[in-house]
């Protein structure tokens, strides 16, 4: 019997949002670029970090999952975000996260880990510009200042009182992730449009 599904084609939870994000980026002459990231891959694993599944995944992945609290450890396309002892975000490009989960599963063995396919969960808002932190410090509670969540820092807060994963991009003027629940995610970009009103009056 012929497969007569009808294909429908895949659409960010920002989809409708491209315009206005690229009008603010353009109005306020580069102070701040707002723009939606789709589709990353996204894969959550949970295993002990003493143990020997943390050294084979990191040879699996081709980086080291970081043990410090709140770090980033970057190679090539992937980044391992730290979350907790024993919890981490693997991102990547889009529609990579079965291949990152396969890697993960296959270099575990016998070991305990937990692997969870997350992408569908979140989307991710690209932050950046010259006054990308001065917008995010309006409504994230955390201390924003390089001294503090410098590049390649990374940490579980809200903004705007919406649940996020922010991550500082260690690339030369990278700005920030907004790692954002796909159901918060058009009331997260209405106010950051609304909080870059003032940079677009400075411009």
């Amino acid at each position: 019997m012929a497969d007569t599904a009808l294909s429908v084609p895949r659409r960010s939870p920002l989809a409708g949002a491209a315009g206005r994000l690229a009008a603010v980026t353009r109005s306020s002459g580069g102070a701040v670029r707002l723009a939606e990231l789709p589709f990353l891959a996204q894969v959550n694993v949970r295993l002990d970090a003493k143990g020997a599944a943390a050294d084979a995944v990191g040879l699996a992945l081709g980086l080291s999952l970081p043990l410090e609290p709140n770090t980033v450890v970057r190679a090539g396309e992937l980044r391992a975000l730290w979350l907790g002892p024993d919890e981490w975000l693997v991102v990547g490009p889009p529609d990579t996260q079965r291949d990152v989960e396969d890697r993960i599963r296959a270099a575990s063995g016998d070991e305990h880990v937990a692997v969870t396919d997350v992408s569908a969960q979140r989307t991710t808002l690209l932050v950046s510009g010259a006054r990308a932190r001065d917008l995010l410090a309006h409504g994230c509670p955390l201390d924003l200042h390089p001294r503090a969540f410098g590049a390649g820092r990374c940490a579980q807060t809200t903004l705007a009182r919406a649940q996020v994963v922010l991550v500082a991009r260690d690339e030369p003027g990278a700005g920030f992730w907004v790692l954002v629940r796909s159901s918060f995610a058009g009331y997260l970009t209405d106010w950051l449009l609304d909080a870059a009103a003032e940079y677009i009056q400075e411009a």
